[in-house]
């Protein structure tokens, strides 16, 4: 039985792409979780893009990565591993819409479903906060955005998610998806104007429910200026 060398748990981690490649292609253990952890958000962002759907878009990295580790020795470093990968993704992603529009399930079933099961994509936040409200409202507004970009036509999503936030080139984005440069600007611009419109739709809606003074705002209010009050008024000091 061929024995497959494991290489030192740390060892891997700050390794550059062209070791890391060399040690998969040894069937090193810690250079295949490296790889991985390195590129699976970017990589789970853009399978979710095409089929919306996180179950299915962890079940398409899962097979993606098996595809590209088998076929590894393939892989010439023309292009960077990320952009190899991400090929890999898109065309797995894309085969798997076309297996389920042949088996005859209509259009407006499948968007139905994406929009009824689409889960939220944990983007990368910002800085840690500590007021509660403050943390529901960062989320609400996340997932205002997030739901808005499941609801883009899956060209233009891919798209926005491959150019704003994988940050990739124009000219990768046209690699990556087989269409001109001319074509990934045309639809990034269509992608970033219909955002907007849903949003701003989305926001007039709830546009009265803006700044709620509820909470542990208003009882600190209304506690400090009971309490500057007690002097003038001529109360006994305490709650009431």
């Amino acid at each position: 039985m061929l024995e497959v060398p494991r290489s030192r748990p740390f060892a891997c981690e700050a390794m550059s792409e062209a070791e890391l490649v060399a040690g998969a292609r040894r069937r090193e253990r810690g250079a295949f979780r490296v790889i991985m952890q390195r590129h699976n958000q970017g990589l789970f962002r853009v399978a979710r893009s095409i089929v919306a759907d996180e179950a299915e878009a962890e079940d398409i990295l899962q097979e993606s990565y098996v595809r590209a580790f088998a076929a590894l020795d393939g892989f010439r470093g023309a292009s960077s591993l990320l952009t190899w990968l991400t090929r890999i993704v898109v065309n797995e992603a894309r085969g798997r819409l076309r297996r389920r529009r042949r088996a005859t399930v209509e259009l407006d079933q499948v968007e139905t479903a994406q929009a009824a099961g689409a889960a939220v994509v944990a983007f990368p936040g910002g800085q840690a906060m500590d007021d509660p409200e403050a943390a529901i409202a960062r989320a609400q507004i996340r997932l205002l955005i997030e739901r808005a970009i499941d609801a883009l036509p899956e060209p233009f999503r891919l798209v926005f998610i491959l150019r704003e936030v994988q940050e990739c080139s124009v000219e990768e984005t046209a690699e990556l998806t087989g269409i001109r440069p001319e074509t990934v600007k045309t639809r990034l611009h269509r992608a970033r104007r219909l955002l907007r419109l849903a949003l701003n739709e989305t926001l007039a809606s709830t546009m009265h429910e803006t700044f709620p003074f509820l909470g542990r705002r208003c009882e600190r209010i209304t506690a400090a200026v009971l309490d500057r009050l007690v002097p003038l008024q001529g109360w006994e000091p305490g709650p009431g």
